[in-house]
């Protein structure tokens, strides 16, 4: 599997960048929104990505939200207005799928400890048990992706579009099988699996869980995971060389990444984060798996150590057009998200997440 994920990443990166020397800044300074520190921070990060590229941006300080726009077209980057603009935030969908767990938990529905198997109609190959809680923090042992989704026979443009319910049940039947249980070993399986094992539960669409659970109850109303029912300007996803891309399609595996949303209603879902009394959130933020001395796992968000001994709940997520990154203060109230159509195969798709830390760095300066 590690050898044919090698293969699809090295088709889609193998490009070359032009020279970023003769970039042109023009971007606005407000100074109730941004300062000329953060336009220099946003701009070195971003002169290196190919025209046409949009990037949106929620600005979190002590619970007040501002939003900046970045447009790049004929070499110069400016700002636009781009709020209410839809791009995929790929595995920030996570967070989400964690987030109707913990609905569920709350509910009496599940437990965290308990195992999917017994939830579902399909028979798991050996009975192998997976639990719930480490689908959400990645500990199943579950590989990345399932052994019979073969990226080289898929269309590498939307390679989990063919992957539905009868290849799902198929792996967990005949392939599965798990290494390094108990172990952090980040699987978009193990989520899409998580996602499919909840709707089941509730005999009831992903779409349909997000709509009646999360988005109509944090104002999210520009979010969805079907792509028909997109309201507003959706931002078309690039490439490397920044030519538009189909958008992706993760059919059953839709709790991994398929989430369509803007900045503006991300930023609601964040500033909701800050209250202590919603049981629902705080459980996500709870850590439930030590990665290291410098991260922990709750229910879908990542916990980042700082060097500062303050902690950031944080997630990232990037699928063929498109990459996002979204880091929140808890105790200060401050949070970036940051959406953007950089693909993920691009080779400088990190400097997405070095400008959601840099920004965030720089609301405990001001």
């Amino acid at each position: 599997m590690k050898k044919i994920i090698l293969i699809f990443l090295t088709l889609i990166v193998n490009f070359s960048f032009g020279q970023t020397e003769n970039i042109i800044n023009d971007l606005t300074i407000k100074s109730d929104v941004i300062s000329p520190s953060q336009s220099e921070i946003i701009f070195e990060n971003v002169k290196i990505f190919p025209n046409n590229t949009q990037i949106a941006i929620a600005i979190i300080k002590n619970g007040k939200i501002n939003f900046y726009g970045i447009n790049k077209e004929s070499d110069t980057i400016s700002t636009i207005e781009n709020q209410k603009s839809v791009f995929e935030i790929g595995s920030i969908s996570k967070v989400f799928t964690s987030t109707l767990l913990a609905d569920f938990v709350i509910e009496g529905k599940v437990k965290l400890n308990e195992n999917i198997n017994d939830y579902l109609t399909t028979p798991i190959k050996n009975s192998t048990e997976i639990s719930f809680v480490d689908l959400a923090n990645h500990s199943s042992g579950l590989p990345r992706l399932p052994i019979n989704l073969d990226l080289t026979k898929v269309d590498l443009e939307n390679p989990y579009k063919e992957f539905k319910e009868k290849e799902l049940k198929e792996y967990l039947s005949k392939y599965l099988e798990l290494s390094n249980k108990g172990k952090n070993q980040y699987s978009n399986l193990g989520a899409g699996l998580l996602g499919y094992t909840l709707c089941k539960i509730d005999n009831d669409t992903y779409e349909s869980l997000l709509q009646n659970k999360i988005f109509s109850k944090y104002d999210m109303q520009n979010s969805t995971a079907d792509i028909t029912k997109i309201k507003g300007n959706l931002v078309k996803g690039l490439n490397n060389e920044g030519k538009e891309v189909p958008n992706w399609e993760l059919s059953v595996l839709a709790g991994a990444g398929g989430i369509f949303s803007t900045v503006e209603d991300l930023s609601h879902f964040a500033i909701s984060q800050f209250d202590n009394k919603n049981n629902e959130l705080t459980l996500t933020q709870k850590p439930t798996f030590k990665v290291n001395d410098n991260m922990s796992i709750g229910l879908g968000w990542h916990i980042l150590k700082r060097k500062n001994g303050g902690e950031l709940i944080w997630h990232n997520g990037g699928t063929g057009g498109y990459t996002s990154s979204m880091a929140l203060n808890l105790e200060n109230k401050n949070g970036i998200i940051i959406l953007s159509n950089v693909s993920a195969f691009n080779k400088k798709k990190r400097n997405i997440d070095q400008l959601c830390f840099g920004l965030i760095k720089t609301l405990d300066e001001k």
